[in-house]
């Protein structure tokens, strides 16, 4: 298991773009499960710069590693760094103000997408993710599942958060609107918000992702 960066060329970044520091940085983690360890000895960094992905085969500790990354679990062993510094030292909602998780089978709250995203710019926000302004005044908690995906990132966004982490947040979305999410997404880690997402996909990850993390 580990980390590894993409050749040149193949993500936004080229060969000549200045080096810039870990935003995580991952040492000797073990997770245990019901089962035996769902990660063991793991460790990797994943730069402040760019979209990282992370790939493997299903039970590998995907999920898992991301709940790491803002709290969500802790590790039964090693740490998690967040810009060098112990995750565990943070005022838990600082972290998760710093370091939005958006959910493979999100929830809608209560309410109208509009009082969801809690933002005066509405209209912008969904237009962002491929929905239309007609849609503020739908409930959120009765959208389809890829609706209620892109309303979630959308909430994450309107945050400002300085990472966004995503777990396959495209999975109910058709070819369209799966292509505009990742463009979104390529977007905002070139504006230098830190993007990691769990991809099932490795081929499709290295298109994508200018940094790759493998599990297995």
């Amino acid at each position: 298991m580990g980390s590894r960066n993409l050749r040149p060329g193949m993500g936004r970044f080229d060969a000549m773009m200045p080096v810039v520091g870990d935003r995580f940085e991952l040492r000797d983690i073990r997770v245990d499960g019901d089962d035996g360890p769902i990660l063991d000895g793991f460790s990797a960094r994943i730069p402040a710069v760019g979209l990282t992905a992370i790939v493997g085969e299903s039970g590998t500790g995907k999920t898992t590693l991301l709940r790491l990354l803002n709290r969500l679990d802790d590790p039964d062993a090693g740490v998690v760094l967040l810009d060098g510094r112990d995750v565990r030292d943070y005022d838990v909602l600082e972290l998760r103000r710093r370091v939005q998780v958006v959910s493979q089978t999100p929830v809608g709250f209560p309410g109208t997408i509009a009082r969801n995203l809690g933002d005066a710019h509405v209209t912008a926000l969904l237009a962002r993710v491929g929905l239309d302004a007609d849609m503020a005044e739908r409930e959120a908690d009765r959208l389809s599942l890829g609706e209620t995906q892109r309303v979630t990132l959308a909430r994450a966004i309107a945050r400002e958060p300085e990472v966004l982490v995503l777990d396959e947040p495209t999975s109910a979305l058709d070819v369209r609107a799966k292509a505009r999410i990742e463009c979104l997404l390529g977007e905002l880690a070139d504006d230098g918000m830190t993007v990691v997402l769990v991809s099932h996909d490795p081929r499709h990850a290295e298109q994508l992702a200018d940094h790759v993390i493998e599990l297995g």
